[in-house]
């Protein structure tokens, strides 16, 4: 049954402002009076750019740490697209590499802007894009809503405007793009991606005993799909960036939840016509309390607000739920993950945190950042059907650790 978002009641204790209420609302009237609500379907796509001789070595990494699989390729003439499949019914995951070690738009200016994603100026979380009854009226009814699309003079990609997708401008708030596409994304020809390519033989077969030792330890059958997907933003800039986000998407404002420890707030987006977040995964936008330069009265923590001033606004980590169960006696499946992609070499922050008892409730870890993407992975494991996305330890514990990996030394400041 669908989530009628002028009659739910979003959960958490962290207080809204009343300009955010009275817009929330607005947003949701608009979107029905307009037929966005009806346009739009669920997510149909994520996608993700890396550095040029990179994405073999990140399908790689995608192969063990995930469900996603090498489907088609093609080449434009600025990059090559790669597209990933999990379970049909779930999103599919791009990954684009430009051609060249000297590409430059304006996604390289964006990470050149950070210290800490400087060295990989090309490596960054593109956006979503979601599926739609008509590209062109979806486009024309938010272009009126003062939502800038890319037109084909304005970026070098031919991705974002010659393919049939209709992509927005980068967000002034998260920085990421939201796409819209009304053909079947497993369509490659009605897409118009570029020329078709296969891989090599040789990488086919470095893939494919991935995928045995992935069997043979049946982590294909544990992790599932994205759960979510976990945007950093600017203290001052969390209601407009939700506001944002729930002006371009069909999701709805489920929750905000304060995170004292780490002077944080975690704000859940949600699609309300899906039965499975994994259908259409969850998003989930994170900022400090205050800003770095009032918190210098408090000296709180603020890895939050650091890693927006090392890394700048984007996408943090991708989560992908673990099937819950015990693997062996007293270990849980998600324990029983991690255990085994650390002896692949696979780094993670900490241990895994939260507890899987008698009652409700979830366990969770993070991954260092990937070398390719800069993004992060976690694995969730929803206990004894658990409905929630976090609790308030958990999260706190994995803010405190992914904060100290994510420290800038710079003269006398250490953030």
């Amino acid at each position: 049954m669908s989530i009628n978002p002028l009659e739910y009641q979003p959960g958490g204790d962290k207080k809204n402002s009343e300009f955010f209420d009275e817009y929330r609302t607005k947003i949701y009237e608009r979107r029905q009076k307009s037929g966005v609500e009806d346009l739009l379907e669920k997510m149909c796509a994520v996608v993700v750019q890396v550095e040029q001789g990179e994405a073999i070595p990140y399908l790689h990494e995608l192969y063990l740490m995930g469900p996603y699989r090498f489907s088609a390729g093609f080449k434009n003439e600025t990059h090559n697209v790669y597209v990933l499949i999990s379970q049909p019914e779930f999103p599919r995951l791009i990954v684009l590499e430009p051609l060249s070690k000297d590409y430059s738009d304006e996604i390289t200016m964006f990470n050149r802007l950070y210290p800490l994603s400087s060295e990989k100026p090309n490596a960054r979380y593109i956006g979503e894009i979601f599926g739609t009854k008509d590209t062109a009226e979806i486009r024309k009814t938010l272009e009126s809503h003062n939502i800038r699309f890319n037109y084909h003079h304005e970026t070098k990609n031919s991705f974002f405007t010659e393919s049939h997708f209709a992509f927005t401008f980068p967000s002034d708030f998260t920085f990421n793009r939201v796409g819209y596409c009304q053909e079947e994304i497993g369509n490659y020809d009605a897409l118009q991606l570029g020329t078709p390519f296969d891989l090599d033989a040789s990488v086919v077969d470095s893939l494919n005993q991935v995928v045995q030792f992935v069997e043979e330890q049946k982590l294909d059958s544990l992790i599932l799909g994205i759960d979510h997907l976990a945007t950093r933003i600017l203290a001052g800039e969390r209601e407009d960036a939700i506001l944002e986000f729930l002006t371009m998407s069909n999701h709805y404002f489920w929750g905000a939840y304060n995170i004292a420890d780490m002077n944080s707030s975690t704000n859940v987006t949600r699609n309300g016509n899906v039965d499975d977040d994994k259908k259409s995964p969850a998003k989930v936008f994170t900022a400090n309390n205050t800003p770095s330069f009032v918190n210098s009265f408090e000296n709180l923590p603020m890895p939050t607000e650091d890693f927006v001033r090392n890394y700048g606004r984007r996408l943090h980590h991708v989560a992908y739920e673990v099937v819950d169960g015990n693997h062996r006696a007293g270990e849980k499946n998600v324990d029983y993950v991690v255990n085994t992609l650390m002896e692949k070499s696979i780094p993670f922050l900490a241990h895994v945190v939260g507890e899987c008892l008698d009652d409700p409730n979830l366990k969770q870890i993070f991954s260092k950042h990937s070398k390719y993407s800069i993004l992060i992975t976690e694995y969730v494991e929803r206990c004894h059907g658990y409905e929630g996305f976090f609790t308030k330890s958990n999260v706190a514990a994995l803010t405190e650790a992914a904060g100290k990996d994510e420290r800038y030394e710079h003269g006398h400041v250490f953030d």
